[in-house]
């Protein structure tokens, strides 16, 4: 009974934070209402505050939810270039900066911060949680096994640059995705071999 009633509540989830990805992504962030996700989602406000409790809550779920799809993302990018550091980093920011030019979601929470609506924009940026504290310890941990080399502080140092500035670069791009991720993987690595070439 109890694992139904889990499997219930994880469905129900879903469905709201479906229902709230379209309308951000239709109306934007600061347009979206408690309201009008429960319709959205089909159900009553009350069951959507009993879940979620408020708007904050559903924008912290909705980016991770979206975040860990990256992160899925970026683990293949990874992998494709193990062993290699300057060239897996490449790869996996290049992945990250391109999806957040595609996604919906990611596209009106920069809209929304853009017009001074910056509540979901916060999750990127200023607060630890839930983007820099789950990006750093996934990169450090492959980073332990992919690099045994370089040695801890260098890689601290490294994964959480190599996270700052790519959040940094979806929030205000400068230069195309590849380009940018070209130069944040030749910092990156220079950060973890100082006077090598990147390499492992």
């Amino acid at each position: 009974m109890t694992r139904f009633r889990e499997s219930v509540r994880s469905l129900l989830r879903e469905q709201v934070l479906d229902a709230a990805y379209r309308l951000v992504a239709a109306d934007g962030w600061g347009v979206l209402r408690m309201a009008g996700i429960a319709r959205a989602a089909g159900i009553s406000r009350q069951t959507l505050y009993n879940e979620f409790g408020s708007k904050e809550a559903i924008g912290q779920a909705l980016i991770q939810r979206e975040l860990e799809g990256f992160l899925v993302g970026i683990q293949r990018e990874l992998d494709s270039h193990r062993g290699e550091l300057e060239a897996a980093a490449a790869a996996g920011v290049g992945y990250t900066l391109q999806q957040a030019v595609d996604n919906p979601l990611i596209k009106s929470v920069l809209l929304a911060a853009r017009g001074g609506e910056d509540d979901l924009l916060a999750y990127l940026t200023t607060r630890p949680e839930p983007v820099f504290g789950t990006a750093m310890a996934m990169l450090d941990a492959y980073a332990i096994d992919a690099w045994p080399d370089v040695d801890e502080e260098s890689r601290g140092l490294a994964v959480e640059t190599i996270v700052r500035l790519t959040v940094s670069h979806i929030v205000q791009p400068v230069a195309p995705p590849e380009e940018s991720a070209r130069r944040i993987a030749r910092i990156t690595a220079r950060i973890a071999y100082p006077g090598g070439d990147g390499r492992a």
